[in-house]
């Protein structure tokens, strides 16, 4: 019988560093790399681009089945289509987010993303970043992270991040928003954000993207899941 290709998930609340302990863990091992949450953003952004109400499950689901997405690997980036136009930054806006948590309360919604999520497990290995990865989507993953970090800490990572980027912004704006989608993260019915009995819980407070990747990478070794 086919052994299936190993994966290591990351997951966590967003601000904690999964996108970039995963791209560099990606790089290095040369795997794929899953970010789970674009998937959600893109179904917010088509349901944005088409007028659908987020309390409209059916609807959304609909969306989420018949997502026209591309995945474009171009240098050392990797650019983002929705319907042919290159959505890479704007998903990545304030809005969007908040949608994309909205769109993933709905179980029909996850559901229609899963196989999509799944199809990414291919040789040499996956890494896979996400807030259901290790609980839902890969629950025999050889390493389970889970990556946390205080609500305070994230919020002024993500306001270096908007401010980086041209995008007006308070501290207090930043941390209502990811405090309130914290809330909706964790206490959803449906895959609620929370670490797999088996994951390692690491927090990133205090910690420089360095330390983290030195952590990570020493739990890799611990089970020689790469060789």
């Amino acid at each position: 019988m086919q052994t299936k290709a190993p994966v290591i998930t990351l997951d966590g609340p967003g601000g904690v560093g999964k996108g970039t302990i995963s791209g560099l863990l990606a790089k290095r091992f040369n795997w794929h790399y899953l970010d789970s949450g674009a998937l959600y953003r893109l179904a917010a952004l088509a349901a944005m681009n088409h007028g659908v109400d987020f309390s409209n499950e059916s609807a959304l689901s609909v969306i989420a089945e018949h997502l026209d997405i591309q995945f474009k690997q171009q240098e050392d980036a990797v650019v983002i289509l929705l319907e042919g136009d290159d959505v890479t930054r704007q998903i990545r806006s304030e809005e969007v987010g908040s949608n994309a948590s909205r769109v993933a309360a709905f179980s029909r919604v996850r559901d229609a993303l899963l196989k999509r999520q799944r199809a990414f497990r291919t040789e040499p290995g996956l890494i896979a970043d996400g807030r259901d990865m290790g609980t839902v989507v890969f629950p025999d993953a050889p390493l389970k992270v889970f990556m946390t970090a205080s609500a305070e800490e994230r919020a002024h990572r993500r306001l270096k991040q908007l401010q980086d980027g041209g995008v007006v912004a308070t501290y207090e704006k930043v941390l209502q928003d990811i405090e309130e989608r914290d809330d909706r993260d964790r206490n959803r019915s449906v895959a609620p954000l929370v670490p797999a009995e088996d994951a390692v819980v690491v927090d990133t407070t205090d910690k420089n993207i360095d330390a983290v990747l030195d952590e990570v990478l020493s739990l890799v070794a611990d089970r020689g899941i790469v060789a």
